[in-house]
């Protein structure tokens, strides 16, 4: 199927769609989105959720692959006490990080056809959370630890501390700017 095509539905379920949207609510004008039900919200949520833990799963298992290989090579017996510290904690945030982004997985295998899936998306989108922040600071420790390496004194935490407030930024500051800024709006809005 490309993309242009569309899966082809029965009558019946397309019709009570359109029966229900078209009854519970007026035609919303060009542009404007129609209402979801709770179902459909719900839904769309968990599709969300699966898309989001894709991404971040392949990444962060890869990452993890990474640092497993790093205590095998001849260059890791050279290290100093503190890096196989700051390695070991590397290690152990990368598989906290891996374990809570697999979870959703997990838990919607035990819990499919139970109908909980409002329980399943909320705490997957915890566990998401979580995972998130785990595997920024997976990547801070793995940045650290090479850059220690690489670059001669103080300038690999400099350089590890910038890239760690680059991630708030982007990863959580920024989202929640968005959703202060979206509140404000539709306080406006119905003032």
């Amino acid at each position: 199927m490309t993309m242009t095509e569309q899966p082809v539905e029965s009558a019946g379920e397309n019709t009570a769609c359109r029966a229900r949207h078209d009854s519970h609510s007026p035609s919303p004008g060009p542009g404007a989105e129609t209402p979801e039900t709770a179902h459909e919200q719900v839904n769309r949520r968990w599709n969300e959720i699966l898309q989001e833990t894709r991404v971040t799963q392949t990444g962060v298992q890869i990452l993890f692959g990474f640092l497993l290989s790093v205590a095998f090579t001849p260059l890791f017996r050279e290290l100093e006490t503190f890096d196989r510290v700051l390695y070991v904690i590397t290690v152990v945030l990368g598989a906290a990080a891996t374990g809570s982004l697999i979870a959703p997985v997990s838990i919607h295998r035990f819990l499919s056809g139970q109908r909980m899936k409002d329980e399943l998306v909320e705490a997957a989108g915890h566990l998401m959370m979580c995972g998130m922040v785990l595997l920024a600071l997976t990547i801070g420790c793995t940045l650290l630890l090479i850059l220690r390496v690489v670059v001669p004194g103080v300038l690999a935490e400099v350089l590890a501390g910038g890239v760690m407030l680059w991630f708030g930024l982007c990863w959580y500051a920024l989202p929640l700017h968005l959703r202060r800024r979206s509140v404000r709006r539709s306080r406006t809005d119905d003032a």
